[in-house]
């Protein structure tokens, strides 16, 4: 039984020799971590350690010059030129909402917005009618960004480029018309291509321009 008065007597001298050692010991402490901490902002600074960069950088260089012949190879990408064809059928009225409704879509799944390029066959979509009211220069220069979804006119189609998506709305036109825009959707479709309208048209355009 007096075994355990003494238990918290020698804890409570372990204490005030803690507390000594402590004070003198942190203030050991910080004074080496300020030491260290400095030092590393040095390390980033000295060339050490971007020197095995630029070698690494200099052999990709020479291993992409010789790659060169193979960039041939890269015709290969209009394999892609038969992507896969979805129609949603729409009256040439609702062919631009259906449309509008086949991007959100597109977004919500995960699509990029730059990733998607979308192509009336009659009216423009009030979005390209007011860019292009700045201007053709800025207008195309929006598209050549690649950052969000670019409406264009059938008659324009030849000036875009390539997206995974092409979104088509037969929204007025005359079936040569639909099918000439269809036709070079289709070559700018690298995965995707809906087209919204009436099927009859639609399939008649397809038809005409096979």
């Amino acid at each position: 039984m007096p075994l355990i008065p003494e238990e918290p007597q020698i804890h409570e001298s372990a204490q005030g020799p803690r507390a000594t050692p402590a004070g003198g010991r942190t203030a050991q402490t910080p004074r080496p971590v300020p030491g260290p901490r400095p030092a590393a902002p040095s390390r980033p600074g000295r060339p050490g350690p971007l020197r095995p960069t630029p070698p690494a950088q200099r052999t990709p260089r020479d291993v992409a010059v010789k790659p060169g012949p193979a960039a041939p190879a890269a015709p290969a990408v209009s394999t892609p030129v038969t992507p896969q064809i979805q129609l949603i059928p729409a009256s040439a009225e609702g062919a631009s909402d259906a449309a509008e409704e086949a991007v959100d879509l597109l977004l919500d799944s995960g699509r990029a917005p730059g990733d998607v390029l979308v192509i009336t066959t009659g009216e423009l979509h009030p979005w390209a009618a007011h860019e292009l009211s700045f201007g053709e220069a800025p207008y195309w220069a929006q598209h050549d960004a690649g950052d969000d979804v670019f409406y264009t006119g059938a008659a324009a189609v030849e000036r875009a480029g390539v997206r995974p998506v092409v979104v088509v709305a037969v929204n007025g036109g005359s079936t040569t018309v639909a099918a000439t825009a269809l036709q070079l959707a289709r070559a700018r479709a690298a995965a995707l291509l809906i087209v919204c309208g009436d099927p009859q048209q639609i399939n008649a355009a397809l038809s005409a321009g096979v």
